[in-house]
């Protein structure tokens, strides 16, 4: 330092020096203020210790920070879309009187409007989890601190959620538990409480939450535990329902009994809140018994007839431009079918006893069976039943809708109601009746305007008829009068009568040729059911009908209107009819009468038996049965010798019993009914030539002059 004097001024202006062991000077200017004594310095343990300054600075820092994190929060966390688990439904398919089919999707669940579910159910769930529900805010923050220090304390952990709060969880994060999930659940379901109103934040809680039997939402849950919609639920049922929601699982009563008390407790305790909250009755309250739940279901999914049913409705909704594939894929649809529950399952047992109780694991070719089915009533043109195969999840291929089997000589009626629309003639000029006398010698070549062509088609086991009637070639299902028959008509008209009456114009091998008329084309079960519904009913013919009502959200989808009209004549029509009864009194399908009333149809055999079917009407009720023959490894279709036993399986046999058994169950309960028909001029029974004697001596009213006879198709070889 240096030497020279430093010119400092005294700290006290006194000039005196502070005495050893005093007070530190004082800077100057200060003075010491009256009447407060001096604060002692801090020592020893006390220095470690904050201050007041100090701990109320850090408070307001921290509720600076708070609140500053809370406003950033909320004006950062917007409200998110859905979750894709708690948008997901699945769609219902129910039978005519509203009884489920099946649910089908990946998530059991079908949403309700809130007005949907009863005010004392609602009331149940709001006493369960959320008493002050319409008078508080989206958060309880005094339930969330109790549930926090209820945690921490060791006391268990315990929800503090408003209801608001776990439908923020349910429908738009999910079920993690992290400290970021929760604080987002607190800023959406604030700002979710000032969009959405009261009822609505209700409505979607209770379609999100999860009730345990895979039932997710109130809805599913009534049908899961109770068998009902949900707004049939009693107070005690939705009580129970309401209780559910603590534990799913656990307080499953039929799957865990040992848990009865625990879910009686709670149980009591929802039906007490009710009464604390005065919404319901004392009075009442002390006479509610719990209310057992059902026995839980396992899942059917798609088993049985059920896939065939979804298959074949999602099918019709798209082809008639109702919901295509993708909309009905988003779920939440509810439809009900035309399908009739008893009809249905009087096909079912039809077929199980008639057919597949007749399989036998020792011979191979069983293996081989298909069975398909439909049912139509002729005057709505509803489908009341289809059978599509033993089991969809082991026979994919609904055997009802498929067009790859020929339907054989269930397609001839067809050719004789062309012939009497068309008012067509033999190759010789008579007209074509059900009393026209043709040839029906074997492999007799068919004759066209240009003489005999090489079609010469085979009768079954080659027998040969000789001179014989169109009424007896029916009955007998000979093929070479009728395919003569499609030559004399023509076939392009045949194929458009076939169209007319229901065959769909795109049907595979529907060729304009005289082999229409053997059914060469492959249409399916259930075409073949709506052309014959089309006969039976008098020539009238609507789009068969397989879905009454569809609705989503409580509102219905609209359908198409039905319309119908004259396909073909009513006395062309009628006349087909009177000729297929004869089938049944006495031709190749009287294994029909078993069905004990008034009946009509015809048999048909597919080329190589590789298809076998029955085709037939009561005026209530048509209906189309046929086994058909597949090797399940490859697929191909195969012949049926000796399968069920038999030598042979024909359109008479086991499809015609079938046939019976179902429609005699179908309409058990319903009277007898004789057809009413009006037939064309001279085609009764009673106008039958005799031919015994010389067909051209004028006993056939059809037939031409002897002169004129002779050498005429229908008369030679």
């Amino acid at each position: 330092m240096s030497d020279e004097p430093q010119n400092w001024a005294p700290r006290d202006p006194s000039g005196a020096m502070a005495a050893p062991g005093g007070d530190r000077p004082r800077k100057p200017g200060r003075t010491p203020r009256k009447g407060h004594p001096k604060r002692p310095r801090r020592t020893g343990w006390r220095r470690v210790l904050p201050t007041w300054r100090m701990i109320l600075g850090t408070a307001l820092g921290l509720a600076l920070l708070l609140g500053g994190g809370l406003i950033a929060g909320y004006h950062l966390v917007d409200i998110p879309a859905a979750n894709a688990a708690a948008t997901a439904q699945s769609n219902v398919y129910l039978y005519n009187d509203g009884s489920v089919i099946v649910r089908h999707g990946d998530v059991n669940r079908e949403k309700v409007n809130l007005s949907q579910v009863p005010l004392t159910v609602q009331r149940a769930v709001l006493a369960a989890e959320d008493r002050d529900f319409h008078s508080q805010p989206a958060v309880d923050v005094r339930a969330l601190l109790r549930a926090g220090w209820n945690t921490v304390t060791g006391k268990g952990k315990q929800g503090g959620s408003t209801i608001t709060q776990q439908y923020v969880k349910n429908y738009y994060l999910g079920q993690e538990r992290t400290v970021v999930r929760k604080a987002k659940e607190l800023f959406i379901a604030v700002k979710l409480n000032r969009e959405e109103s009261k009822d609505q934040i209700l409505e979607g809680y209770l379609n999100t939450s999860y009730f345990g039997r895979n039932a997710y939402g109130i809805q599913a849950a009534a049908q899961a535990y109770y068998g009902k919609n949900v707004e049939d639920l009693t107070t005690a049922e939705g009580a129970y329902l309401a209780t559910l929601l603590n534990a799913p699982s656990a307080y499953d009563v039929v799957a865990h009994p040992d848990n009865e008390p625990a879910v009686l407790r709670r149980w009591n305790y929802v039906l007490d809140g009710m009464v604390k909250e005065h919404w319901l009755d004392a009075a009442e309250r002390a006479t509610t018994r719990f209310p057992a739940p059902g026995e839980a279901k396992p899942p059917t999914g798609l088993s049985g007839q059920r896939g065939y049913i979804v298959q074949a409705v999602e099918d019709y909704l798209s082809r008639r431009g109702i919901l295509d594939e993708e909309t009905l894929a988003t779920g939440g649809y509810r439809i009900t079918t035309t399908l009739d529950k008893a009809k249905q399952d009087a096909f079912v047992r039809a077929v199980d006893t008639n057919v597949m109780a007749k399989t036998s694991h020792e011979r191979e070719i069983d293996r081989n069976i298909r069975v398909g089915g439909a049912s139509i009533v002729p005057e709505t043109g509803a489908v009341v039943a289809l059978y599509g195969g033993i089991d969809y999840t082991k026979q994919y291929v609904s055997n009802a809708t498929r067009r790859d089997y020929q339907v054989g000589s269930i397609f001839k009626p067809f050719v004789l109601t062309s012939a009497l629309v068309n008012g067509s003639t033999t190759g010789d000029g008579r007209p074509i009746t059900p009393n026209t006398v043709y040839d029906g010698s074997n492999r007799r070549p068919v004759t066209g305007p240009q003489g005999a062509t090489d079609y010469a088609p085979a009768n079954e086991d080659d027998v040969d008829y000789g001179s014989i009637t169109v009424r007896t070639a029916t009955d007998k299902s000979v093929n070479s009068v009728y395919a003569q028959m499609a030559q004399d008509v023509g076939p392009g008209r045949v194929r458009d009568t076939a169209v007319a009456l229901g065959i769909p114009a795109k049907t595979p091998d529907l060729t304009a040729s005289p082999s229409i008329a053997l059914g060469t084309a492959n249409a399916s079960v259930l075409d073949m059911a709506q052309a014959y519904a089309t006969l039976a009913d008098h020539g009238r013919r609507g789009p068969y009908v397989l879905v009454d009502k569809v609705t989503k959200g409580g509102a219905e989808i609209e359908l198409p209107e039905r319309t119908t009209e004259q396909a073909v004549s009513r006395e062309a029509a009628d006349t087909t009819t009177a000729v297929l009864r004869s089938v049944v009194e006495g031709g190749t399908g009287t294994a029909a009468q078993a069905v004990g009333r008034p009946a009509v149809g015809k048999t048909g055999t597919a080329e190589e038996d590789r298809a076998a079917w029955f085709a037939g009407y009561t005026p209530d009720l048509a209906t189309v049965v046929a086994v058909m023959g597949q090797n399940p490894d490859t697929g191909a279709q195969t012949p049926l010798y000796g399968a069920l036993g038999l030598s042979r399986v024909n359109g008479g046999g086991v499809p015609a019993e079938t046939w019976a058994a179902y429609t005699e169950a179908a309409l058990r309960s319903s009277p007898a009914r004789e057809f009413d028909l009006e037939t064309a001029p001279g085609s009764d029974e009673v106008d039958e030539p005799d031919l015994d004697e010389d067909p051209g001596s004028g006993t056939d009213p059809s037939g031409p002059p002897p002169a004129a006879h002779s050498g005429a198709p229908t008369d030679t070889g």
